[in-house]
């Protein structure tokens, strides 16, 4: 088994209808150490966003088939109303379909994984995202980033490649290669916070709200080729 320890985001919104699934991710949470009272659970999108206004969400695991609509409309919300950039979201779905994995991602979420995936690969993903790394189910990677080549921000051009210091672009380097926040800072032995401004910066200037938006607009653009 993989290392377990790794900081826990509370408290965890899982935005699910199905109660067997919602079940098994609680007991996969409860593996790093989480605790029922972590949980808020919804089945549907509205009572979601009716939790979020009252509680501060730190991560959300999203289904995108829901009694009331797409699962998007909810990480739409809280990218953009609720301006929730840093929470991570997680889509853990049974769609493996490319166009809606891409909305996935283009909306703003920071992972997406198949429902049916076996409990330690959910594991390793959910370990992924509460270090501060981006993850895409393997099967449908390739796809996504070919979907992604020449899709994202239209006409990138030169200027966004020369906007980045060079510390910056050594922290997107290092965020492409699935480091976290913490794993930055021990590498450049700079602090914590101080990484994160440096990402929160990253982020305003290629004009992204994700780490796997970050990604791609660099391989647009040349960064990290």
């Amino acid at each position: 088994m993989f290392n377990l320890n790794c900081p826990l985001l509370r408290p965890v919104m899982v935005l699910e209808d199905d109660p067997n699934v919602q079940m098994r991710i609680e007991k996969l949470l409860q593996a790093f150490g989480y605790e029922q009272q972590d949980f808020l659970f919804a089945q549907s999108i509205s009572v979601a966003k009716q939790y979020s206004q009252h509680v501060d969400v730190q991560l959300a695991l999203v289904d995108l088939g829901l009694p009331d609509g797409n699962g998007i409309e909810f990480i739409d919300y809280l990218r953009l109303e609720q301006q929730k950039t840093d929470v991570p979201i997680m889509v853990i779905s049974a769609w493996n379909t490319t166009e809606m994995i891409y909305q996935a991602l283009s909306a703003g979420a920071t992972g997406y994984v198949l429902k049916e995936r076996d409990d330690l690969e959910i594991m390793f993903a959910l370990r992924s995202i509460l270090t501060g790394g981006a993850i895409i189910d393997p099967s449908i990677a390739k796809e996504i980033l070919n979907k992604f080549v020449g899709t994202e921000t239209p006409h990138l051009d030169l200027k966004r490649r020369s906007v980045l210091s060079n510390r910056e672009t050594e922290i997107l380097k290092l965020i492409a290669s699935g480091a976290s926040s913490k794993e930055i800072s021990a590498q450049l032995a700079i602090a914590k916070y101080t990484v994160d401004v440096h990402i929160k910066n990253i982020y305003q200037k290629l004009e992204v709200n994700s780490r796997t938006k970050a990604i791609h607009v660099a391989q647009n653009i040349g960064l990290l080729r």
